[in-house]
């Protein structure tokens, strides 16, 4: 009897996963399936305890999932990718594996832990490794000249025309096996890496995100355009933890997309359109990191922003951290996320600009900080956005175009709903004073348990822009 071996990575779902249905294809094939714990990875990777905590809390809805189809999950740890590649190769070499499958992760030290699992085990046993948690793999959306864009727009078009011609029906979960010679799964026990509860708003398993999608898809996407980037609101999706360890597909997202908006891609103003513009994003800066390695390397896109002279105060960064930089919308938005490890999508994006051009701060503190908090961590999408915000990535906004934290408050927060839920300091101020607090007059007598603002915006811009340009045209 032939052994498949299915090697577990960010493809943890049952439902459209390409490897297992892989592993699956032959009937009389006994099927294993492989789950690697790597906290040496991770904290090089800068994981944040909350995720590592929801991934456990998954894999444990995994296992029966995949024994009530006859499929045991087994479990081991090992500090990092070399050692799960030697310990792969004695576990084939134990359970007699003929075929390894896997889907294939498109991180830099991701595809190096591939290629040596490849020549490692590739003269003895067949592996196969498929393309997941893409719409298109990389590679497939190109300029006439055979590059990578470097513009998102182009981009997108290009691949709307791809995505129209693609075979992108979901595979289905596999059927019931015979009872192989493995009848027991592992049970994934705690990892050696510190965790912390992921709460109540992220139920695990691929039922809870299934049905998140569906209510998402059926019942808030038509108003995605106007909604999403008020905080305040239940407006977006917050399907990105699901993503961001393969609960969750996005090809999944885009045929429950299509099913509920037939002529989703002929309608780029509906609220379809709008959201799947989302998932092609996230594609895009998969597809940047796998044609530029250099950006999982803490390089710009842009070269020459290597340059910027950023500043290093650690009190302002920690104050920055904490939210306590007398920005109301940004002290609201750090506060959401060192509580929650979840942030909204704008709200990234006023957080960003901030430390960057505000404070003049290295936007990979600000990149590495995000990932130590944040449940949905994707190390593509958190460097892609945090380079979009430093005007140091491809296709990012220009040095020049600098947010005022302020106006974005008045413009996305204006009652400061979002505001005071997260900043109870704020409470008893009024509207029209709430994003500069301390132009209040009570604030003069003492009356506000909040801090003055820790830079002068207008002052900032002024050195932001000169730090830019100095970079770029150095003497």
């Amino acid at each position: 009897m032939a052994t498949h071996l299915l090697w577990l990575r960010n493809d943890l779902r049952i439902h459209d996963n390409p490897a297992l249905n892989a592993a699956c294809r032959n009937p009389d094939a006994q099927v294993l399936a492989l789950y690697i714990a790597t906290p040496g990875q991770w904290r090089d990777h800068g994981m944040s305890a909350r995720q590592a905590a929801f991934l456990l809390q998954n894999l444990h809805e995994l296992s029966p999932a995949l024994a009530r189809r006859g499929i045991p999950l087994h479990y081991h740890q090992c500090d990092d990718f070399d050692q799960a590649v030697d310990w792969v190769d004695e576990f084939c070499r134990r359970q007699q594996v003929s075929h390894l499958f896997y889907n294939y992760q498109y991180e830099y030290n991701e595809q190096l832990r591939d290629r040596r699992l490849e020549q490692q085990l590739g003269d003895r046993l067949v592996c196969q490794g498929l393309d997941d948690g893409v719409l298109l793999p990389p590679g497939a959306v190109l300029t006439g000249g055979g590059e990578m864009y470097k513009v998102y727009t182009p981009f997108r078009n290009a691949f709307l025309k791809a995505l129209s011609t693609a075979e992108m029906e979901c595979v289905p979960a596999p059927a019931q096996r015979l009872e192989g010679i493995e009848t027991v799964s592992d049970d994934p026990m705690p990892f050696s890496y510190p965790q912390q509860d992921p709460g109540a708003d992220w139920p695990a398993g691929e039922d809870a995100a299934l049905s998140r999608l569906r209510t998402f898809c059926h019942q808030q996407v038509a108003d995605y355009p106007q909604a999403r980037d008020i905080p305040a609101l239940d407006a977006t999706s917050r399907l990105s933890p699901y993503l961001a360890l393969g609960v969750l597909s996005p090809r999944q997202c885009y045929n429950r997309l299509l099913k509920a908006y037939p002529d989703l891609l002929i309608r780029p103003e509906s609220g379809a359109f709008c959201w799947l513009n989302e998932l092609i994003w996230r594609d895009f800066y998969r597809h940047l990191m796998v044609a530029y390695p250099r950006l999982a390397k803490h390089q710009p896109f842009i070269q020459w922003t290597g340059r910027v002279a950023w500043r290093q105060d650690d009190r302002l960064f920690d104050a920055w951290c904490a939210g306590l930089t007398g920005f109301p919308i940004v002290d609201a938005a750090m506060r959401q996320m060192n509580q929650t490890g979840w942030m909204h999508n704008r709200l990234r994006m006023i957080t960003a600009s901030f430390l960057v051009k505000d404070l003049l701060i290295d936007w990979r503190r600000g990149e590495q900080f995000f990932m130590s908090r944040l449940i949905d961590g994707d190390f593509c999408a958190n460097n892609g956005g945090w380079q979009w915000a430093a005007s140091t990535g491809t296709d990012a906004a220009p040095y020049f175009r600098i947010f005022n934290p302020t106006t974005q408050g008045r413009r996305f927060d204006e009652k400061g709903e979002f505001i005071r839920r997260w900043v109870p300091e704020l409470a008893k101020v009024p509207d029209r004073y709430l994003h500069d607090p301390y132009s209040w007059q009570q604030a003069e007598t003492g009356g506000l348990d909040y801090p003055r603002p820790i830079v002068d915006h207008a002052k900032a811009r002024i050195r932001a822009l000169a730090a830019y340009e100095a970079a770029k045209n150095p003497r």
